[in-house]
């Protein structure tokens, strides 16, 4: 009963409504769990896409010159670079051409 604090109505007072309710709402949190990891990476690669294309090179071009040039930049960074530290990103961009 202390997990379902705060539900709405008999999903917080009734004992079998509410443990329903949290078993349901805990195999909702191992899921995304699972899935907030996926949104991040596709959101990352969408921001170095963007950021890539600006200096007229595609995301699948830079990763491939990346990795040939055994630059161990993980795409979390190169996200953060393309959108808070342009200057650095084209930098990046610069030593793989």
């Amino acid at each position: 009963m202390n997990l379902a604090k705060g539900y709405y109505g008999s999903r917080s007072k009734v004992y079998t409504i509410a443990k329903n309710t949290v078993e349901k709402g805990l195999q909702y949190a191992y899921r995304d769990r699972k899935t907030k990891k996926r949104e991040f990476r596709a959101l990352w690669i969408q921001r170095i896409n963007a950021g890539a294309r600006q200096h007229g090179i595609s995301y699948s071009q830079l990763m491939g010159k990346l990795n040939a040039k055994e630059i161990g930049l993980n795409r979390k960074v190169l996200a953060d670079l393309a959108m808070n530290n342009p200057d650095a990103f084209k930098a990046v961009v610069d030593a793989v051409k």
